[in-house]
């Protein structure tokens, strides 16, 4: 049986690829299990120190598998999209609180909770073929795995209720413009090595405080200032304690380059 989810190590850079390319990487049963284990497993990993996500194939990703969906629906379920609640939110929130960096590799079409999982990561590079499409209200469906929260935050509050509600394709000249998109490269053959490019440029970085920049971040984006006040002294509390911190602010005192070992 092919495994759903491959797991590649390249130092401090895992990467993590979507791998039912006969189905666009759809997500079915098994491999929403494997995101959430894979997720769980990266977020204790020190010797981790980012996470590149990317698709095989010619998709990044479509979201829930729908004739997974279907069978679903036939049984008369009484809450046909509980999946939300078992899978998608904890997949969500590990994504969204991981303390490294995640890059995803965003090649051909993301759409649906496809869509939604890049979004989530804290830097997106595309190419020409790159197209995100927030499918929900296509299948009578609100959207879900956070792009209620993402989407907001990268394109404003009207921007996320046209790309929800239209359901149309964002192409990737497009998607540069309004944010959805971090980098767009010029070949789509280039997407992955790009993105493992900047994966391993952030894993060579201070991982501690890159953590803390994403909660003080998240907290910031929508929070008061005393509560991102409050998230900046816990994050420059938990970073100043760290060996890094002190290692480079002696190699800047003596006007040394800093090597930074994620602790």
């Amino acid at each position: 049986m092919t495994d759903v989810l491959l797991t590649d190590r390249d130092g401090g850079v895992v990467t993590l690829t979507l791998n039912r390319p006969d189905s666009l990487n759809s997500f079915d049963g098994a491999l929403r299990r494997a995101l959430l284990e894979a997720f769980t497993e990266l977020a204790a990993d020190r010797s981790c120190r980012a996470v590149v996500l990317a698709g095989a194939g010619r998709a990044f990703g479509v979201g829930q598998d729908l004739r997974e969906h279907v069978a679903t629906l036939e049984r008369g379920d009484s809450n046909p999209l509980e999946v939300v609640r078992e899978y998608y939110n904890p997949i969500a929130t590990l994504l969204a609180e991981l303390p490294k960096p995640a890059v995803a590799a965003v090649r051909g079409m993301a759409a649906g909770a496809g869509a939604s999982l890049a979004l989530l990561a804290d830097f997106r590079v595309g190419g020409p073929g790159t197209a995100f499409l927030m499918a929900f209200a296509n299948v009578g469906l609100a959207g879900d795995t956070a792009a209620s929260w993402t989407l907001p935050r990268l394109v404003g509050h009207a921007k996320a209720t046209e790309l929800l509600m239209f359901a149309e394709p964002v192409r990737a000249d497009e998607a540069l413009r309004i944010g959805l998109l971090t980098r767009l490269v010029d070949d789509d053959e280039n997407v992955l090595p790009a993105a493992r490019e900047l994966a391993a440029r952030l894993a060579a970085g201070p991982t501690v405080a890159y953590g803390q920049i994403k909660r003080q971040l998240a907290i910031g984006g929508t929070g008061t200032l005393a509560e991102a006040l409050e998230a900046e002294y816990e994050a420059q509390r938990v970073s100043g304690g760290t060996a890094d911190h002190r290692a480079a602010t002696m190699a800047f005192v003596n006007k040394q380059k800093p090597v930074f070992e994620g602790r």
